[in-house]
């Protein structure tokens, strides 16, 4: 089987926002992360992305304008010579307290039937401990990037709380993660 991994959006691969992104000219790549997917699947690595969007729960911006983000994430990858298998999101409020919403485990759920492996043992890179969360909960390799809000992730982890989370493999960004999944 291909080697798979899953990641976060906002903050991982483009500028998160803490006023939402609400329409395709706020969508910015964080430099390097779009050539990182992109030789990632280039190398035989199928890449899913896993996010929140309560934006469109909140009335902030709609789906379509949710796809066309994705839409442009997809062709830059593809520019590249990459491709993204899959992306899946959650529209609901935290407030919603729906399964897949993260940190609980429904959109990884639905990577799973989409890939057709069990996500055990494979990485998935965030920004946030929801993100770190969603991924010890499902068995998968849990890597902060000290992008987006990493770094006050990085901190949060030092807290009494967050020990339970175990290991946790820090970089500086998504090219570095790439860098060394493709090395290993």
């Amino acid at each position: 089987m291909k080697p798979l991994i899953v990641l976060d959006r906002d903050g991982v691969i483009n500028v998160d926002r803490d006023d939402y992104i609400r329409n395709l000219e706020q969508w910015i790549p964080i430099p390097g992360s779009i050539e990182a997917i992109a030789k990632l699947s280039r190398k035989g690595w199928q890449i899913y992305i896993a996010t929140n969007q309560s934006g469109i729960g909140r009335g902030f911006y709609s789906e379509a304008v949710l796809r066309a983000i994705h839409e442009r994430l997809r062709t830059l990858v593809h520019e590249h010579g990459g491709f993204i298998e899959g992306i899946v999101w959650c529209p609901h409020t935290p407030e919603a307290n729906c399964h897949c919403r993260k940190p609980q485990t429904g959109l990884l759920t639905i990577i799973q039937a989409m890939s057709g492996q069990a996500l055990a043992g494979h990485p998935l890179v965030g920004d946030s401990l929801r993100d770190l969360q969603t991924a010890t909960a499902k068995g998968m390799l849990p890597f902060l990037v000290q992008t987006g809000k990493g770094q006050l992730t990085e901190k949060a982890l030092q807290q009494p709380e967050n020990q339970a989370l175990g290991p946790v493999s820090v970089w500086p960004d998504l090219a570095a993660v790439a860098d060394y999944l493709l090395q290993s």
